[in-house]
């Protein structure tokens, strides 16, 4: 007997540990399909079972096959396998009455929370073992011993089943469980449930994570349409690259590698690299012409040149009605109506915007806003209370000349310049000085939004990766003026990626699409005034990246034939 004990306690001692190895290999285990693998495997193992299934609970009471497994068949399906199971989840419950269903063994097990061990199904009563049945007959197979254990959750919540069948002795011969391996695998299916439990919370926090996430580039979105899809490209370009630079085998980016962890990490920053936006008014952000704000106005000085077109029609017809010649006053009239028309032709299309404006045409902008216009109503009357207040330093009269374009001291007291002739004068694009710092801001408050989040140590650089993409490698970007040496390559990456997606949008109000050779030649010359990184640059051309963005994300009519030789540093790269 004491030889007996020894043997028993060696083996439990055993067991013990190996309960242990195992317990700490699950909690370790990141992937869903190799976690619940290796469950079901080891309690094969430990079992001896000639073959397993392992179910898990799904939302609507049914137990889904995850996992099978029949030595002696050689059958494996799920898990790493990618082997689809054919077979339909086992209902907990009658989808017609809604009753318990009891008798299948393993939905009687989650049903009752408690272990089935059945030594041989064609004499158990109270299962229906008729698929097992079948099964056996279409393959030569004896189904005998069933182990089913539910798996309970730290809620005491049943979120899956895992079953064996067939426990061989070490002589090959199949015998019912025993009573010690049924506590062994039930105290592995322990370990599984927490395992699995706290994967499928991970999970679920990701998940959530990613909604918020994506939340706020809606949010962006839905406050700028121009901008919402930006948001959303930028990060597909940006992994695009990052799995390019991966893959890379020589060169700078021999050693850049990304884990699962990492590659997760850049999709967080990708995504919330310009989070700030939501911060900027829209009326900035989607700025499509120099005079707008919440609208273009230019409507209203094209009003203006109206009021002067009919004060020059009511001249006339005054002076050919004291007597004046009417030929001669019509001529006067039609020579300023001709002028008037040219005028308003030049500062309509000054309102646009462009690549130069030139200083002859600021000159000319500055002449034309001192044409007069006679103004008859209080135009203090129908204004909000802080309008009236920007007013006070200085009233203009109840009526009186103004200027065609204006600078008036309101236009400068808030936080914008509003000035007329200000902006009317923008040598590039449609932005003033205060408005492109205002649209610059976004990445400092993108920053400071960012470190304010307590991410997780795996997501520690999220804030540094999503606040260097408007930096340059010469060191003249911003906010932070980092060199090349100073940034990382992720966000290195970004800012490629920020740009070209800019370049190529067709869904900006102040620009038009541009084409895809166009936007790569742009990008090169970036590129050679060290602004992008120049080895990122000739791997987003030799690896077909751009191409691969355009096909993806642009217009057809937009992607036009790229001959890359011209833009690297060693045009013989294009051919690896």
């Amino acid at each position: 007997m004491a030889d007996g004990k020894a043997v028993n306690t060696d083996s439990r001692s055993t067991g013990l540990e190996r309960l242990i190895e195992i317990g700490l290999a699950l909690s370790a285990e990141r992937n869903h399909d190799r976690l619940t693998e290796r469950i079901l495997l080891e309690a094969m193992d430990i079992s001896n079972a000639d073959g397993g299934t392992l179910y898990l609970r799904t939302e609507d009471d049914a137990l889904k096959f995850v996992i099978m497994r029949t030595s002696s068949l050689k059958i494996a399906m799920g898990g790493t396998t990618g082997v689809p199971i054919p077979f339909p989840p086992v209902q907990m419950y009658n989808t017609e009455t809604g009753q318990p269903n009891f008798n299948n063994v393993s939905a009687a097990a989650a049903l009752s929370k408690k272990t089935v061990n059945i030594p041989d199904a064609y004499e158990a009563e109270g299962y229906d073992f008729s698929g097992t049945k079948k099964f056996d007959k279409g393959t030569g197979y004896r189904s005998k011993s069933f182990l089913c254990i539910p798996l309970l959750n730290y809620s005491d919540e049943v979120i899956g089943v895992l079953q064996l069948i067939n426990a061989k002795t070490h002589t090959g011969e199949v015998s019912s469980f025993t009573a010690e391996v049924q506590r062994m695998i039930g105290a592995l299916a322990s370990q599984a449930a927490v395992a699995i439990d706290n994967q499928k919370l991970i999970e679920a926090q990701k998940a959530l994570m990613d909604s918020l996430i994506k939340v706020m580039a809606h949010a962006i979105d839905a406050k700028s349409p121009y901008t919402g899809g930006h948001c959303q490209r930028v990060p597909e370009l940006t992994k695009m690259l990052a799995s390019k630079a991966s893959d890379a085998k020589e060169g700078p980016l021999a050693d850049f590698e990304l884990d699962d962890q990492q590659s997760y990490e850049l999709h967080v920053a990708a995504w919330l690299h310009d989070m700030g936006k939501v911060t900027t008014p829209e009326f900035v952000v989607d700025k499509a012409t120099k005079l707008q704000t919440i609208y273009d106005r230019v409507h209203e000085v094209r009003m203006r040149f109206e009021v002067l077109r009919r004060d020059a029609e009511i001249k006339m017809l005054k002076a050919i009605a004291r007597g004046k010649s009417a030929r001669v006053e019509r001529k006067k009239f039609r020579d300023r109506c001709q002028e008037l028309k040219e005028h308003w032709s030049f500062v309509a299309a000054c309102n646009i915007g462009g690549e130069f404006m030139s200083p002859e045409e600021q000159d000319r902008v500055r002449s034309l806003s001192k044409q007069k216009w006679y103004r008859h109503f209080d135009r203090k009357l129908g204004l909000s209370w802080t309008e009236v207040k920007s007013l006070e330093k200085q009233p203009p009269p109840e009526e009186g000349w103004e200027y065609l374009l204006s600078d008036l001291p309101e236009h400068s007291e808030a936080e914008y310049n509003l000035g007329e002739v200000t902006n009317m004068c923008i040598e590039k694009g449609t932005l003033n000085d205060d408005e492109r710092r205002k649209i610059n801001d976004h990445i400092v408050l993108t920053i400071e939004m960012l470190n304010e989040l307590p991410f997780p140590k795996h997501l520690k650089r999220v804030p540094e990766f999503a606040g260097g993409h408007h930096e340059k490698i010469d060191g003249t970007g911003y906010p932070n003026q980092l060199k090349g040496e100073d940034m990382s390559w992720p966000a290195k990456m970004m800012a490629i990626a920020d740009i070209f997606e800019a370049l190529t949008a067709a869904d900006r109000p102040y620009k038009k699409a541009k084409m895809l050779s166009e936007s790569v030649k742009i990008l090169w010359s970036m590129k050679k005034d060290k602004h992008v990184d120049p080895d990122l640059f000739n791997l987003f051309l030799v690896s077909g990246t751009y191409k691969d963005y355009a096909d993806q994300f642009l217009r057809p009519e937009q992607i036009d034939d790229v001959d890359i030789s011209k833009y690297l540093d060693q045009p013989q790269r294009a051919a690896e």
